[in-house]
């Protein structure tokens, strides 16, 4: 006896559901599970796919536009919202974990939120994340967006911003939109020079972070910021 295509749909999502609860969905299952509930009446198994091929893995998927992930056949507007305000939930639990937990705790969730914030971003960003004494979020500082390949950056307005947070850390946090994986000689000079500024204050530079391909390099990892 052939089953019933809505039967299977049905019995099909209620596995995905088993999954999720048990932790072991794969990525374009995840997907798959989100979109069931954007698109009930559709087979989204080969949309979810589809997202993944066409950006790469999850991250890319939430941190991709609403136009551009509703433009993408089968998925429409519904759906698309549904991913981005996953997407701004996730960040906000990333957020929150690093405001009440020292970073260097939960480094996974820095990387995260770097990755959500600047992922798929049209134009560069410098940001600059302070933190309190314990190294946990004070505040996320967007200082200026620029071009493709280059945003403005104020070293002493970062230092006043810093003062004014009361932060006794602060981490550098920029994008390479057109591609560039590597820290350029500019952002090395950059990152030196706010460094000296910010301990002449009492700040300590703790890092600079570059997304870049939906993947967070660290200077200080790299050991750049010798």
């Amino acid at each position: 006896m052939t089953e019933n295509p809505k039967d299977y749909r049905h019995g099909h999502r209620e596995r995905l559901r088993e999954k999720f609860m048990a932790g072991k969905l794969a990525d374009y299952e995840l997907l798959e599970l989100l979109l069931a509930y954007a698109i009930p009446r559709r087979d989204v198994k080969p949309m979810a796919r589809e997202l993944l091929r066409l950006f790469g893995n999850f991250n890319n998927v939430l941190c991709t536009p609403v136009e551009k992930l509703a433009s993408v056949p089968g998925v429409g507007k519904s759906a698309a919202i549904l991913i981005k305000v996953t997407r701004e939930i996730t960040l906000l639990d990333c957020k929150s974990v690093i405001s009440n937990t020292p970073i260097f705790m939960e480094y996974a969730a820095l990387e995260k939120y770097c990755l959500l914030t600047l992922g798929h971003k049209a134009q560069e960003e410098f940001r600059v994340l302070f933190l309190d004494t314990n190294r946990r979020l004070i505040a996320d500082y967007l200082h200026s967006v620029g071009t493709i390949n280059w945003a403005a950056i104020y070293p002493r307005e970062i230092v006043g911003r810093a003062l004014s947070a009361n932060a006794m850390f602060a981490i550098l946090m920029h994008n390479h939109p057109s591609g560039n994986h590597s820290f350029s000689k500019d952002d090395m000079k950059i990152t030196h020079e706010l460094r000296h500024l910010l301990k002449s204050v009492g700040v300590e530079l703790d890092d600079h972070i570059l997304v870049a391909g939906g993947i967070v390099y660290s200077a200080k990892n790299m050991l750049l910021m010798k």
